[in-house]
């Protein structure tokens, strides 16, 4: 239980008082009225003695008595109305409430603060005056009145008279059958002349000698003059006299109201009064009890208890208010105006007189007599009984138990029986705290009692025993806590007196309190709940959780849940602010700890008491939790709490209709998720024109490619600023997320829509209706171009003029759906823009219950939604933390958060737009084929744009054409078969032979320093105008490798003016491209053994060409033509091909091959021009120094350089010893070629029975003589797995030494002999055959050669081979060959006789001039030189 203000002893004490009963003359009480009070209420604050009171008890023993209190009450022949008492009590309980900033109690109990009122005063008054407003009842005397003061005026004509009259009246009433009510303790009951002198109106003579003559009549012991109202009324109104009457007329003690009508009461005959007047109240609460019968369990959510007409709710609503204004009105008239200090003490020493004088005496005297009357009537009888007992066994008669007895409660005793004499004597010891005496006599009258199975008696009388001996000094016996369990159950069970067990509870759980024995006490507590009252059951079941929460080890969740019990019954009983209280110290407990379904019950109804109470914003609270947890109710249960949410949310609103708009809590918005995209959506696809895919919101992030575009706008930017990055450089960013660098305020442009989708997500079961949906933000305008510091004022959502806001009428989120919602600014000013969140009208549509089983699109199909009328309007604000930091230590070690800007866009002045469109553009290619597309640049702004450009990974997949128009090839029906490439046709003597021309890479957009990757776009003059739009041819070539391809390009543009803050702009698409596969090339060059050539020029090679058709019929290729095979180099050109066969062009069919064999030979070379030769198979021969076919080599070309580029970086550093790697360099040279060559093909293909003719070409770049090239890259084979080795890289020099390979090609040597030789060896035994030794220096530089013509002698073997010849003549020649240089040397054979001979034997050593015998080495001949000699 909680705290209360007295202590046991106290309570005990002031719960049983003598009662005075106070009968005035109509005099009198108009002169106590001049105070606003009657008599009693006069005399009540005064009737707590100060001192210590002495009395004798039947032995003559001095018995004191300490702080005694009297009850003094006008007589009221009627007995209260249950109806009255239940509205007292309740009156009593709403009018005690929390005192306001009261501190409340603290307890920590395991893992839990809780807040707690430590006190319960409520409690406290409506016990006192429960226990006041008890009806007196004949089976104790505790009620009774002991005496009765007789009030009379010394105003009145003849107040003796007055007094004999009201004597005689009260005889009447205690004596005359007419009235049972009120209850007299002994029929000679004490009388007390009380005669009221008005000092302010009256003659204090003629009081004075009233007086004198009352003392003579009724003794001075007998009589009292009370002096009053001295108070004048123009006394200084200033003196301030204090009101003790205030605390105890807010009680309205049920003595002084008037009767109340509470349906039929019948007074009932003296033979059944005794115990079925408490009967009355009872039977009424349970006819009450019965119309207030609820079925539904008190944690149900929805019942309708709050609602309902019951008795109990209904009566308290209305009869509540009316205490409210007794009580206002009551306290704006003072109480005791006219008395003053004095008086009060006047009144003070009455009550003492009284007590000492005649109250006192008077009861001394009963005891007394009943003690000798119990003695003279009972000792023999009671001698002769007990001595029975002995005889027959057991001084003890056995206790029947409380069910054997249950038929006996009806037994009654005459008021003469001496058990209720010994009952009667208890009780008055009891009131003057006579203690043992008391407990001796309810003891024996128990014990009579039982024996006579008067169980009614009997509780009473085990009640009272129980009380005594707990209140007696020194505590001689333990507290007979099962006497007091045996009075309830009686009380309860048989008696079916619910008064009189509460009374019992009440007193027995005070007592258990101040034991500390909490856990009996709450179970007493709990016992006595039941459904005939719900106050009672409130206020008990509230003081059981306070006894589990002061235990030594609190029970938390044991308080939690009764408080939740007591909160359903106060509420019940219309208590609305005690239920209130109740569920939120309940809340405590349950709430974050994974109850949602009790945390959801406890928030419902708290949010429905706060509203009944109009606390209109703890009710709005309350719902909030209940919607924004993640809530395991079933569905209509979350309807029911959203349509509460919404009616209560509706309230508050209306009260403020021009505040701030309210944050709701529906739906959930993931602010991290919100996207933000810049600019227009993109137009769709018209039959053949195809719109750049450029980025919207519908595609997925991917950082790859992200980080892919911003080095493409990198690259193209760089180059637009001459190779220099701005340090101004900010990556476009058209779409931001969580996953883009949001640190940077973002761009936007003028009259270019902000697109804003945010991540609604409903956790209900139901949907959700959000209708007006549209932006909340501000706007700061701003001049860019213009500097000035003057500050500008903010504005908020305003006119349209500024910012025009998309607003979305209606948008219906589905049960537990993620949704997003794209709205739309349009900027129409320069400036800064804050984008603070979404404003909307929240609410639920009809039959919410009904759509969720079906498919969500059902509701969307009738175009409106119904909306169930009830709808908020609110604002959720959309906050976005940023990227946690992580850069400095300081950032590490704590945690910080950078910005995102990305709701902040910053509203720049007018920039051009550029749409793309690509015509006829293909999605599938073989590889290699070359297909004309065309494309389209649209500007649909107002504003020129210019510094078109496009950028790409991969440029060797498309181009623009050539520079030149004379480059560039007509639209393709101007040539045969409509021919993408430029073609000329060809006469038949051409066949074969290579057709020259030449052209500069410079032409083709291709140069050295520049980066390849970019390209500019050919506009005429440069400049795309506002509205206007150009078509530009575009050739494709399908990628090498088979597959599907993702190709980036991004177009880059300019204003003609130059701004501030957005200085170019980008356009992105994705082309994706599938290849298959078509024909696999692979060449190699070789030096001709021929070193001079027909014009006597030396350096010509053979190329040898390998062409494989690896296409697989499913695509629907027939078969491959090879119809011209091209060469591009700056040192060499196909000079003619080596004819294998009459047909005109090479045909493949699937899996065939072929090889093509040419004779190349070198060119005179310019500066960065190429020389291209065509050798035609066909009929027309397509230029190849021409667009597109030149475009694609130059662009193939340049991405090969680059690989290679980035390849011999790596080595570039490492270049120690110049001039000995200059040397190898020379000699590496030898053996390198420079020659492109490009095989031209047509493919035939059979689609939709149609034959197309497909075109391409594949491309071999040869680097090296004798080394395979390849059209498509090599796929590098996974190198076996080796040990890993751990060293130290040390700077080792590159190679200094040439490989022999490359040796072996400075020189190149060649033998010129007859095949055969005749000979007549008979005439002359000595052949000598004439041999001419050609020397060719393949190097650039002059080289020294040391011919040797000795055979080695190595062994026999290596002589046999050889043959028997020898070299006759010099056989040691040092020579020096200049560059290119072609040196003859006549030589002599010898033979000796016939055979086939090697003439390969000389050894030639080589070395630059310059150099020291560092490169010396043998040359290897290509081949044996066979000489057959003949004898004739």
């Amino acid at each position: 239980m909680a705290q209360c203000v007295q202590s046991v002893q106290e309570f005990l004490q002031d719960a049983f008082v003598p009662l005075v009963a106070a009968l005035c003359s109509d005099e009198a009480e108009r002169l106590t009225r001049r105070n606003g009070l009657s008599f009693a209420e006069l005399v009540k604050p005064f009737c707590r003695l100060t001192s210590e009171v002495h009395m004798r008890d039947p032995n003559n023993q001095l018995h004191i008595i300490k702080n005694l209190k009297i009850a003094v009450n006008n007589i009221i022949t009627h007995p209260p109305q249950p109806g009255a008492i239940r509205k007292l009590l309740n009156d009593v309980v709403s009018v005690s409430q929390p005192a306001e900033g009261l501190v409340a109690n603290v307890i920590t109990a395991g893992d839990y603060d809780l807040n707690i009122s430590a006190t319960t005063p409520w409690f406290e008054s409506y016990r006192e005056s429960f226990l006041q407003s008890m009806p007196a009842s004949d089976h104790e005397f505790l009620n009774h009145y002991v005496a009765c003061m007789l009030v009379v005026s010394s105003s009145e004509p003849e107040p003796v008279e007055q007094f004999l009259k009201l004597s005689q009246e009260q005889h009447r009433i205690q004596h005359s059958s007419d009235y049972l009510y009120p209850k007299w303790f002994i029929p000679n009951t004490l009388k007390y002349y009380v005669l009221l002198h008005d000092v302010s109106a009256g003659e204090e003579q003629r009081a004075d000698s009233i007086y004198e003559e009352m003392k003579q009549r009724y003794g001075t012991q007998g009589c009292y003059l009370l002096k009053i109202n001295s108070r004048v009324s123009n006394r200084g109104v200033d003196e301030q006299i204090p009101d003790p009457w205030s605390q105890y007329l807010q009680k309205n003690s049920i003595q002084n109201q008037e009767s109340y009508e509470d349906g039929p009461y019948t007074v009932i005959s003296n033979k059944s009064a005794d115990h079925l007047i408490s009967d009355g109240l009872d039977i009424d609460i349970r006819v009450d009890g019965l119309s207030n019968n609820f079925k539904a369990h008190p944690l149900q959510l929805d019942h309708p208890s709050d609602t309902s007409g019951t008795l109990d709710g209904t009566d308290f609503i209305k009869t509540t208010p009316s205490l409210h204004e007794s009580k206002k009105s009551s306290s704006g008239t003072p109480h005791g105006a006219c008395l003053t200090l004095t008086d009060h003490d006047r009144i003070r020493q009455f009550i003492q007189e009284f007590t000492f004088r005649g109250l006192l005496p008077h009861i001394e005297k009963t005891i007394r007599q009943l003690n000798d009357q119990l003695i003279s009537r009972k000792g023999l009888s009671r001698s002769l009984f007990s001595a029975t007992k002995k005889w027959f066994g057991g001084g003890k008669v056995p206790e029947k138990s409380i069910n054997e007895l249950k038929n006996t409660s009806g037994l009654l005793y005459p008021p003469e029986a001496p058990e209720l004499q010994i009952r009667k004597m208890a009780d008055l010891c009891f009131l003057v705290q006579h203690y043992e005496l008391a407990y001796s006599c309810y003891h024996t009258a128990k014990k009579d009692f039982l024996n006579d199975q008067a169980m009614f008696y009997a509780a009473g009388a085990l009640e009272m025993a129980a009380v005594s001996a707990f209140l007696q000094p020194g505590a001689p016996r333990p507290y007979p806590a099962h006497y007091m369990d045996t009075a309830i159950q009686t009380y309860r069970d048989i008696c079916k007196n619910m008064v009189l067990a509460e009374r019992c509870v009440l007193l027995s759980a005070e007592i258990l309190k101040s034991q500390s024995k909490y856990s009996e006490a709450a179970a007493l507590l709990i016992r006595l709940t039941s459904e005939d009252s719900d106050l009672r059951s409130a206020l008990l079941l509230e003081q059981a959780a306070h006894c589990f929460i002061n235990m030594k080890s609190p029970m938390v969740r044991k308080f939690a849940f009764h408080m939740i019990l007591a909160g359903h019954r106060f509420s019940k009983a219309g208590q609305k602010k005690h239920a209130l209280r109740c569920y939120c110290q309940a809340m405590q407990v349950y709430k974050g700890k994974g109850w949602s379904l009790a945390e959801d019950h406890i928030n419902f109804t708290i949010g429905r008491q706060s509203f009944t109470l109009r606390q209109l914003d703890n009710a709005v609270s309350a719902f909030r939790h209940i919607l924004i947890n993640d809530s395991k109710q079933p569905a209509a249960q979350q309807g029911a709490f959203l349509r509460e949410y919404l009616y209560v949310y509706k309230n508050v609103t209306q009260l403020s209709p021009d505040g701030p708009l309210p944050q709701l809590p529906l739906p959930y918005i993931n602010s991290s998720a919100t996207r933000v995209f810049f600019g227009h959506n993109r137009r769709p696809a018209e039959g053949e024109k195809q719109a750049a895919t450029h980025i919207s919101l519908d595609q997925e992030y991917d950082s790859e490619s992200s980080q892919q575009w911003k080095e493409l706008e990198e690259q193209v930017v760089a180059v637009a600023n001459k190779g220099i990055i701005p340090s101004n450089f900010q990556p476009t960013q058209y779409c931001l997320n969580s996953y883009s660098d949001n640190s940077r305020f973002p761009l936007a442009v003028v009259e270019e829509p902000i697109t804003v989708e945010v991540a609604f997500r409903n956790p209900l079961k139901v949907p959700l209706l959000l209708t007006d949906l549209s932006l909340l933000w501000k706007f700061q305008p701003k001049d860019f171009n213009v500097k000035h510091n003057e500050e500008t004022k903010e504005l908020g959502v305003c006119g349209s003029d500024v910012i025009g806001a998309e607003v979305i009428a209606e948008f219906l989120i589905n049960s537990e759906e993620t949704k997003m919602a794209r709205l739309k600014l349009f900027p129409h000013q320069t400036g800064e823009l804050h984008i603070l969140g979404v404003v909307y009208n929240l609410g639920t549509i009809q039959g919410s219950t009904a759509l969720d089983g079906l498919d969500p699109s059902i509701g969307m199909q009738t175009g409106k939604l119904v909306s169930n009328g009830l709808s908020v309007r609110g604002r959720q604000d959309l906050e976005i933390q940023g990227p946690r930091l992580n850069n400095t230590k300081e950032e590490k070690t704590s945690i910080k958060y950078g910005p995102d800007r990305r709701l902040d866009p910053i509203i720049t002045e007018e920039m051009p737009l550029l749409e793309v469109f690509f015509i006829n553009f293909p999605t599938g290619l073989l590889c290699g084929e070359i297909r004309k597309a065309y494309v389209e640049f649209v500007n649909v702004s107002k504003c020129p744009l210019t510094a078109l450009k496009v950028v790409s990974k991969h440029p060797e997949f498309f181009t623009f054409g050539g520079n030149t128009a004379i480059l560039t090839p007509l639209s393709p029906s101007a040539s045969e078969n409509c021919s993408a490439y430029k073609t000329v046709v060809t006469d038949s003597t051409s066949l074969h032979t290579a057709l020259l021309s030449s052209a500069s890479s410079g032409d083709f957009g291709v140069g050295t320093g520049s980066q390849p990757e970019v390209i500019h776009v050919p506009l005429l003059d440069s400049v795309l105008l506002p509205g206007a739009s150009v078509q530009l041819p575009m050739w494709l070539r399908g990628p090498d490798e088979e597959g599907v391809h993702e190709i980036n390009f991004l177009f880059y543009y300019e204003s003609i003016r130059k701004h501030s803050k957005m200085c170019h702009r980008v356009l992105r698409h994705t082309a994706v491209i599938c290849t298959s596969r078509s024909l696999n090339v692979r060449a190699t060059v070789s030096r001709s053994n021929a070193l001079e050539d027909e014009e006597g020029r030396g350096d010509n090679m053979l190329v040898f060409v390998d062409v494989e058709n690896i296409n697989t019929s499913e695509t629907g290729v027939k078969e491959f033509h090879v119809v011209q095979v091209s060469s591009n180099s700056k040192h060499w050109k196909l000079q003619k091909s080596v004819k294998v066969s009459e047909d005109k062009d090479t045909k493949l069919a699937s899996r065939e091959r072929a090889k093509l064999c040419f004779k190349a030979v070198r060119c005179k070379s310019f500066d960065e021009t190429y020389t291209f030769a065509d050798i035609v198979f066909g009929n027309e021969q397509i230029i190849s120094s021409a667009s597109p076919c030149a475009d694609f080599f130059f662009r193939s070309l340049s991405s090969q350089l680059k690989r290679a580029h980035v390849q011999s970086n790596t080595h570039a550093s490492q270049a120690a010893a110049k001039q000995s790697f200059e040397a190898v360099r020379l000699i590496q040279k030898c053996s390198e070629v420079d020659l492109n060559i490009v095989v031209l093909w047509k493919a035939y293909v059979v689609e939709d029975s149609k034959q197309l003719i497909l075109e391409g070409q594949h491309h071999v770049a040869l680097h090296t003589i004798g080394k395979e090239a390849f059209s498509f890259p090599q796929k590098l084979e996974q190198p076996e797995m080796v040990l890993l080795k751990f060293f130290r890289p040390e700077n080792t020099p590159a190679p200094t030494r040439p490989t022999p390979e490359q040796l072996s090609n400075l020189i190149k040597t060649s033998l010129r002999y007859p095949e055969s030789f005749n000979h007549s060896f008979h005439q002359k035994s000595l052949c000598l055959v004439p041999v001419t030794l050609l020397l060719s220096n393949c190097s650039q530089a002059d080289v020294d050669v040391i011919i040797d013509l000795r055979h080695k002698t190595t062994s026999p073997e290596a002589l046999e081979v050889h043959g028997s010849f020898t070299w006759l003549g010099q056989t040691q020649y040092k020579l020096q060959l200049k560059s290119q240089e072609v040196y003859s040397l006549q030589l002599k054979a010898c033979f000796v006789h016939t055979g086939v001979y090697n003439l390969g034997t000389p050894r030639v050593f080589a070395k630059l001039a310059d150099q020291v015998t560092l490169f010396e080495t043998s040359q290897q001949n290509s081949m044996p030189a066979l000489i057959i000699i003949n004898n004739i």
